[in-house]
């Protein structure tokens, strides 16, 4: 059976709310998979913390959830899903997690486009190292990305990336999806 499901919510809610929220999508997401998630679940951890179901490891799936948005993903695949509502964005974290052709194109994009830019660059990278299970461990910096057209561009193999963007605007949503052979 091929599974890929990915729901994305946009409610304004505090943010205890949107972490039990995630949960109730990623609920609706493994239901038709028959699997009945709620708080006794068994779940297992990988070594960076990555949470998965113990007693269906041919399921995976990632959360995330903002300000105002909450995403999920189930999929085959390891996978990764980062969501962020759009505000101005950061320079110090641009500095740290960002290659030095990432942090051109933002500061040379034109002002009402940078903190989009920003954000639509930060979740893909969010979403791939969520995908990998290790977090912001890893060296952002070498995670690069840009766009050409509506086509996500990177040097990553063995992944497939998708980005939505919601709201007018003021939501991304990126998902990274481990294809088998990188695993």
């Amino acid at each position: 059976m091929v599974m890929n499901m990915l729901m994305i919510s946009i409610r304004e809610m505090d943010k205890k709310e949107l972490h039990t929220h995630a949960h109730r999508l990623l609920r609706e997401c493994l239901r038709p998979l028959g699997v009945d998630y709620g708080e006794d679940t068994p779940v297992t951890k990988g070594k960076m913390g990555k949470p998965s179901l113990a007693d269906r490891p041919d399921i995976h799936y990632n959360l995330s959830h903002a300000n105002g948005i909450a995403a999920c993903i189930v999929s085959e695949q390891e996978c990764g899903i980062d969501c962020e509502n759009v505000r101005e964005y950061r320079p110090n974290v641009m500095k740290r997690a960002f290659s030095a052709n990432e942090r051109q194109v933002v500061e040379n994009a034109p002002t009402e486009e940078r903190d989009l830019l920003f954000f639509r660059l930060w979740t893909l990278k969010e979403a791939y190292v969520k995908a990998l299970g290790i977090g912001i461990s890893y060296p952002m910096d070498k995670a690069e990305f840009s766009f050409r057209g509506g086509e996500i561009v990177t040097d990553i193999k063995g992944c497939r990336f998708r980005q939505y963007i919601t709201g007018n605007g003021k939501y991304v949503v990126s998902v990274c999806e481990l294809m088998k052979q990188a695993q």
